[in-house]
């Protein structure tokens, strides 16, 4: 029986909280890229950090998971020191995964809409909304939250069905639209610059996007469902990026 890809990955973070080595050899050692700034290149790195954080009697969850081809993206709820959430991105090739990107954030909330970071619809509908689904979300994340045309935003958003998840917003447009207009010392407090990649599966769209939060370089993972072509739900998580005098590779973030 074969066992699919997201199951693949499920056992392999997994292994993070049993200690189990098998799931590992999803990993090609030989292959492998490692975009994660704080972790050393290859299998042999992922093994060092499995086996450091088992020692934290770490709790792992897959809130949800989704595959776009070659990719397998997840949203991830961790229990290590402190409870943090997280989006995981593997690329597959020739049945292994070749490539990992993540972006994590220390758990906060609920938010001022009693939503939590994780909560909501976890299975992904309308399959074959794909393609449309994902060109909007990347319409939106160019025009609206990189080119700041926020007057466009009620072209993207169901303004009566919009939940938010980010623990520092609430649910709806007037909210979503302070949070982006918002300045300090003049500069914006959050502005994407550059849009890095967009993953989807039916009605679930995530985006890695690369800019600056409170004047700080910083990722940016949003992921939106979408309903009747338009945006109604968001999860995110917002890191920052550590120093190029810090990385364990040479990778890069993105």
């Amino acid at each position: 029986m074969t066992v699919s890809r997201k199951n693949q990955i499920r056992d392999l973070l997994n292994s993070i909280e049993t200690g189990e080595p098998e799931p590992i050899a999803v990993v090609n050692e030989a292959r492998y890229v490692q975009h994660n700034p704080q972790t050393h290149e290859g299998s042999e790195g992922l093994a060092q950090l499995f086996k450091r954080l088992s020692k934290t009697q770490p709790r792992v969850n897959m809130v949800r998971s989704f595959e776009d081809q070659e990719f397998v993206f997840a949203h991830m709820e961790y229990d290590f020191a402190s409870s943090k959430i997280c989006f995981e991105v593997f690329r597959f090739e020739d049945g292994r995964a070749v490539e990992h990107w993540d972006n994590i954030q220390e758990r906060q909330g609920p938010n001022q809409s009693g939503r939590s970071m994780v909560d909501g619809p976890t299975k992904s509908t309308d399959i074959e909304l794909t393609e449309s689904n994902r060109s909007l979300v990347r319409e939106f994340v160019e025009t609206v939250l990189i080119a700041r045309q926020f007057e466009r935003l009620v072209d993207f958003i169901d303004e009566s069905a919009y939940a938010e998840h980010n623990p520092r917003l609430a649910d709806g447009l007037p909210a979503l639209r302070s949070a982006l207009e918002a300045r300090t010392n003049g500069q914006q407090q959050i502005d994407y610059q550059h849009l890095h990649r967009v993953l989807a599966e039916g009605n679930f769209v995530l985006c890695a996007s690369e800019g600056e939060f409170g004047g700080t370089h910083t990722a940016f993972y949003d992921l939106f469902r979408v309903e009747n072509g338009k945006l109604v739900e968001h999860w995110d998580t917002t890191e920052k990026i550590a120093p190029r005098s810090e990385w364990k590779n040479n990778n890069g973030k993105f």
